[in-house]
């Protein structure tokens, strides 16, 4: 996924004020996705609409910019649980928070019944992971509920670090519309996770129940806990970049500690 621009960052790209760049995202004359109330914007589309080479139109990066450094990385793994955890008990959902390729750096916060029967099966780890990655392929920013593998709604907001996705909160174990699956949709995916179908027919009632209004809310708020996760993990390297500076300072002496009879 390529990088975006923020407001203020098109304001300094294109000379106009904030309110102006709204309207402009608002009528379609700037390329923009709107995440919340946050206004995103691909800088690909908008250097191709403003004749721009793509270059020109990304942003600086941050003096402390980690090449390559992926979620579990930038986040404490304390901190990043106990967000799983909030948003399982805010919603009454299943939460978990993955980087960019799937892989959870917590655990899975309140889990259904219906999940928790498949949890503990390699196949079905597998296969969640793959769930998972995709979300990160999915071409909407904006957080939308998909039917996964399982048969479940979930959804999914970004962690931006840089203007760069740098992982997700995926939210999940909802259910559908048309529930419960068909029996013959319930032995593949038994197959699929390798448990005996029984073992999720017995369970398959045990999925989350949100009406139509709760399941709008949760991804109206979804990227507003995206940012506030993009919020620790910011502050998390500018302490750790000023650590870094303090460290390499030249003027960075080591306390002299007295040894044995040295009293001076």
């Amino acid at each position: 996924m390529g990088t975006f621009l923020t407001s203020q960052e098109m304001q300094e790209l294109i000379s106009v004020d904030r309110s102006t760049v709204y309207r402009m995202a608002e009528d379609g004359r700037l390329p923009g996705v709107k995440v919340g109330r946050q206004w995103r914007f691909p800088a690909d589309r908008v250097a191709a609409q403003l004749g721009l080479s793509e270059t020109a139109a990304e942003p600086m990066p941050h003096p402390d910019h980690l090449d390559g450094a992926g979620l579990a990385a930038l986040l404490r793994p304390d901190d990043a649980q106990s967000v799983a955890d909030l948003v399982g008990e805010l919603f009454g959902v299943m939460a978990v928070i993955t980087d960019m390729d799937g892989h959870p750096i917590t655990a899975v916060a309140n889990p259904c019944g219906y999940y928790d029967a498949i949890a503990d099966q390699p196949d079905a780890v597998a296969a969640c992971l793959s769930q998972w990655r995709l979300f990160a392929d999915e071409p909407h920013v904006a957080p939308r509920w998909v039917r996964t593998h399982l048969g479940f709604l979930c959804a999914r907001t970004f962690v931006w670090v840089d203007l760069k996705p740098v992982g997700m909160i995926v939210v999940g174990g909802i259910t559908p519309t048309t529930w419960p699956p068909e029996r013959g949709q319930i032995e593949s995916i038994a197959d699929e996770v390798g448990i005996p179908p029984q073992a999720l027919l017995d369970r398959v009632g045990e999925t989350w129940d949100l009406d139509v209004g709760e399941q709008r809310r949760v991804l109206q708020l979804l990227p507003q806990l995206g940012d506030l996760v993009s919020q620790l993990v910011t502050a998390h390297r500018r302490l750790a970049g000023c650590l870094d500076r303090e460290a390499t300072s030249p003027h960075h002496t080591t306390p002299h500690v007295p040894q044995g009879g040295d009293r001076s």
